[in-house]
């Protein structure tokens, strides 16, 4: 009987795979990437056609070394891994290291494709195989070798012209000038004053609002009012004119009708997930890999969902039939439109025989399956099975309705607007959210019954203050929606992106808002005023286009490559000369230095850009950024504290970690604290049984819990405290963990005992409380 090996890029994927193969199949994982270029100058030669060196990646040798044995045993290999370009770059790889071993003779070599995991898929792929894309592969070919090119050219100009360890890349540089962008944006931001004038009406009992749009026969734009006095005289004629009462001058009533979102692609997933979860985008891409690859639910493992990194809008004829049967059983035959829904892919590299996410089974609903998933498991298929079956659902049907107000004869006039849902549709299921809504999504304003030339009762005039604000800073979001728009980066990158730019320090987020370092304000400086071209959003995005191209078989590689790296590598050659670090490090500004008389300029040190004297090391004059130009070399007194220790008046410093509280005796009393008072969790300590675990920050701002009894007592955690006792083993206190495997659960802190258990609450609570400003 013959033996065939399967290779999978996961054992997750693996372990559902072989169960429904059966017992003449093995199913093996790659882990990922076989091999990749050797980490060193040289690994791509421009001179060579860009010829590229391999080697295998050390932890996965071992991977390699047992997919190699089990190939000898074999007589046929299947190569299954997943149905995008790294997929197909993984199948390469593999199979080209295994030529070099010499193993696999005349043995056949056979594509498999599959866009969900389930047995019908996986065994309809296998009794069809195809072969490997040739096209993909250069396609993935050439993104390596152009990010390589990039890396390895840039990061040591990085290194010369701004400090040691910085690093460059093709696409996320364009991603950090998003956000810097933004932030220079807020900053020049100056805010107007402008005044709204509201009347608050009563109508059968029902208290409502309109807005004034007209006064003295003039129509009102924002800024119409600008100060508070003219506010304060445009309502008093307001009250005077109308005298308890307006006239209801027109009543337009009409039905709008608001259509379902598509079913999700990967972009629109990690924008829903961190709108209505809190995902960050790495979360939801590994919790969709965990539905995708195959969860138990009850003695069977089946894979919950299609493929997760794709940009086809796309559903199966199968799928729909199935979600259509669903849906009028379910919420009736009424919910179901006549002809079902199609919705049109925008990118033009999608390939339709991918489908949208989607669950794989419409009819495994999340209630039903909730017991086998984690939290996150479960709120991320709840997301996905809802909005697709949404989309398959009639249009929800709004009653609109418009109303204008008037007093003096017409010439002050109020407007009123109003919805109310009529026929809720696939609203009854799922709607779509939206980045930075001051409202929720699904409150809808109503109206009392009003008629034309009725008159309702004033009960007051309303005028508020307002300012206009800023653009907000990207989330995670909005930088996505704002990346796709722009076509930088594909569906597979989103996520490694914003990895990439929080790993390398360029960005900070804070508040679920990105704000981007002072070393990634010089990083991007330095890129968009010596590399304008290359973090150009278009450029960007062409050469996306043009990789895209080589995918579809459309476009030759290696002239490509040839057209980027020669004007590259030159640009590259004349800044090396031509920069100074100076330049790149320092921002002069109209300011002499009060020591020596020198200009003074914003440069960058280890802990961030400060102001300094140019004439150093003659002059040493350095002060934060931030402070006054004539501010007193006076420390700052901490307002009505004393020293505990000396009873000396505490001072604000500053040190290496940032500012921090101290005694004004130093060095005779050598008392500090932190600016930051840590805030109580108010869980006992459990080894002392005195003190309360308090929330405190590491020197490199990393969150960890101890006692308040330190130094004499030491109960230390890296996980929030829990107030409940562990019912394993007693131990008074649980804490809360976050794991890729598990999710977020409750866990005991003692390494003894093995208790865990789901974690109920939100994932973002597992910080714990907010630190707070002394």
């Amino acid at each position: 009987m013959s033996k065939n090996l399967v290779i999978v890029e996961s054992p997750a994927k693996a372990k559902t795979i072989e169960k429904y193969l059966g017992k003449d199949f093995q199913v093996l994982a790659s882990y990922g990437h076989v091999r990749d270029l050797i980490p060193k100058e040289g690994a791509v030669d421009p001179t060579h056609d860009f010829a590229m060196k391999y080697e295998v990646i050390d932890r996965n040798q071992r991977h390699v070394q047992a997919i190699s044995k089990a190939l000898k045993a074999a007589d046929t290999l299947y190569l299954a891994t997943d149905p995008d370009r790294e997929g197909e770059a993984i199948s390469w790889h593999l199979l080209e290291l295994l030529r070099e071993k010499k193993l696999l003779k005349e043995k056949p070599v056979h594509r498999v494709v599959f866009h969900e995991i389930t047995k019908k898929a996986v065994t309809e792929a296998i009794a069809n195989p195809e072969k490997l894309d040739i096209n993909l592969i250069n396609a993935q070919q050439a993104r390596r070798a152009l990010d390589y090119l990039v890396g390895f050219n840039l990061s040591p100009l990085l290194w010369k012209k701004i400090r040691r360890g910085l690093s460059a890349g093709r696409v996320q540089s364009p991603a950090l000038r998003m956000i810097v962008e933004r932030e220079l944006e807020i900053e020049a931001f100056k805010n107007r004053e402008y005044w709204t004038i509201d009347a608050a009406l009563t109508a059968h009992e029902q208290n409502f609002k309109a807005k004034l749009t007209q006064f003295a026969g003039e129509k009102l734009t924002q800024f119409s009012i600008t100060d508070e006095a003219l506010a304060e005289k445009t309502k008093q004629a307001l009250l005077t004119t109308a005298d308890g009462q307006l006239l209801v001058a027109k009543l337009e009533k009409k039905q709008q009708k608001r259509n379902p979102a598509p079913p999700f692609i990967t972009s629109t997933l990690q924008q829903e997930a961190s709108r209505k979860l809190g995902f960050t985008t790495k979360r939801t891409m590994i919790v969709a890999q965990q539905l995708y690859e195959g969860i138990d639910i009850g003695g069977e493992t089946e894979g919950l969902i299609t493929y997760m990194r794709t940009d086809s809008v796309n559903l199966s004829v199968e799928a729909v039939e199935e979600m259509r049967t669903l849906i009028a059983e379910k919420y009736g035959a009424d919910n179901v439109p006549k002809e079902p829904r199609l919705f049109k892919t925008k990118s033009k590299n999608a390939q339709e025989a991918h489908e949208a996410i989607r669950p794989t089974y419409p009819r495994h609903l999340p209630s039903q399956i909730k017991d086998h998933l984690s939290i996150e498991q479960y709120k991320l298929y709840d997301l996905i099975w809802k909005r697709t079956i949404a989309c398959q659902m009639i249009h929800a049907t709004l009653n609109m309705v418009a109303v204008d107000l008037t007093c003096g004869d017409g010439q002050h006039s109020f407007r009123a607007t109003g919805s109310t849902i009529a026929i809720p549709g696939f609203m009854a299921v799922y709607l779509e959210g939206k980045d930075d809504s001051k409202e929720s999504d699904d409150k809808e304003s109503f109206l009392p019954p009003l008629e034309e030339g009725r008159p309702v009762t004033l009960n007051d005039i309303i005028a508020a203050q307002h300012f206009t604000e800023p653009p907000p800073r990207y989330g995670e979001a909005s930088l996505v929606k704002s990346l796709e728009e722009h076509g930088i980066g594909r569906p597979s990158t989103y996520a490694s992106i914003i990895s990439t730019l929080q790993n390398r320090e360029y960005v900070t987020l804070d508040s679920k808002r990105f704000y981007p370092t002072d070393v990634g304000r010089i990083v991007n400086k330095f890129l968009t005023e010596h590399f304008t071209k290359y973090v150009d959003y278009d450029f960007t995005a062409n050469l996306e286009d043009e990789l895209d191209a080589v995918s579809r078989g459309e476009k030759d590689w290696i002239p490509l490559m040839h057209e980027f790296w020669k004007p590259f590598h030159t640009t590259v050659q004349e800044k090396d000369a031509s920069v100074q670090r100076k330049d790149v490090t320092q921002e002069a500004i109209d300011e002499k230095c009060p020591t020596c008389d020198s200009p003074l300029s914003i440069r960058l040190g280890r802990n961030g850009r400060f102001i300094g004297c140019t004439n150093y090391p003659e002059c040493s004059y350095t002060r934060n950024l931030n402070d006054d130009a004539g501010a007193s070399d006076e420390p700052e007194t901490v307002e009505g504290r004393t020293c505990p220790d000396c009873d000396s008046p505490l001072i604000f410093k500053t040190g290496r970690y940032g500012k921090f509280i101290g005694c004004s005796a130093y060095p005779t009393c050598r008392h500090i604290e932190p600016l930051e008072k840590p805030a109580d969790t108010g869980v006992e300590c459990p080894q002392c049984s005195k003190g309360s675990i308090l929330k405190r920050k590491s020197r490199n701002g990393k969150i960890f819990y101890s006692c308040s009894g330190y130094p004499k007592c030491n109960y230390a955690l890296w996980n929030m405290p829990v107030n409940e006792p562990c019912p394993q083993c007693s131990w008074p206190i649980l804490t809360v963990k976050e794991t890729k495997r598990h999710g977020v659960e409750k866990v005991c802190p003692q390494k003894e005992c093995s208790y865990a258990t789901p974690y109920e609450g939100d994932p973002a609570d597992a910080q714990g409380p907010k630190e707070v400003v002394d």
